[in-house]
């Protein structure tokens, strides 16, 4: 896979290089193509700003990455859990997969200040923005891929997710039961899940909060909870078993 993948101009100095290089030590990675690098951490309104000079952003290493990830993760999984069905590998794939997990990733190793932002996306806060980081992130991994192939970018991912897939697994498929169920709802049934509080009892510091989940036409759960959230993620689990039945 190694070769001359850079998308436009490289907008690289000395110090810029020097900055790359302190990245790649945070990611125990060296690239054979550092440019690859530097166009993954392009943002689009760096570019927008700076139109004259053709550079290019990461969006088309994002498409790419949220693929290799997607991979990647499947292979890891498919590995760990060998008598676990598709179901529940899918669960476990969009557990790890998603904004949050990734930008919580990307803060691992400061990738928010290594990004070229323009302007305005910087003042308002861009370098912690959960979406930049997770799109970026998925643009460093299709970096690596380009760079290196594949065998070198499953190791690193296997490394970046060990602790999160480890320790912390039933916590992040707990919390995103949510995103789950959403994403089949809007790939099967083209709609996106509704929330809605039906009943909430008990004191003021001691309350209950009931919430139904909808998908119009298909089917209805509840989950109760000491704050809506938590009844929102019970519900939204209920959803996710009963869709598997069917």
């Amino acid at each position: 896979m190694e070769g001359n993948y850079s998308e436009g101009k490289s907008h690289m100095d000395k110090e810029r290089t020097e900055k790359l290089k302190d990245f790649e030590k945070s990611i125990s990675y060296t690239f054979n193509d550092i440019s690859l690098l530097d166009n993954a951490l392009t943002h689009r309104s760096y570019v927008n700003e700076k139109q004259e000079f053709l550079y290019k952003d990461n969006e088309r290493f994002e498409f790419l990455g949220d693929a290799v990830l997607e991979l990647c993760i499947s292979d890891i999984l498919m590995k760990k859990f060998p008598d676990y069905s598709e179901g529940q590998l899918s669960k476990l794939r969009a557990s790890l997969v998603n904004e949050q997990a990734l930008s919580e990733l990307a803060k691992n190793f400061q990738l928010g200040d290594f990004l070229l932002l323009g302007k305005g996306e910087e003042s308002s806060g861009g370098r912690n923005k959960s979406s930049i980081l997770s799109n970026t992130f998925e643009a460093l991994m299709a970096a690596i891929y380009l760079d290196s192939g594949y065998e070198k970018t499953y190791r690193l991912i296997s490394n970046l997710f060990r602790a999160l897939i480890e320790n912390g697994f039933d916590q992040t498929i707990y919390r995103d039961y949510k995103t789950y169920v959403q994403e089949i709802s809007q790939n099967k049934f083209k709609v996106i899940p509704e929330y809605v509080l039906i009943h909430q009892y008990g004191p003021d510091h001691d309350k209950i909060f009931e919430i139904e989940l909808v998908i119009p036409n298909i089917l209805k759960t509840t989950g109760t909870g000491k704050n809506k959230k938590d009844a929102e993620q019970k519900a939204a689990k209920k959803a996710i078993e009963e869709l598997e039945k069917q």
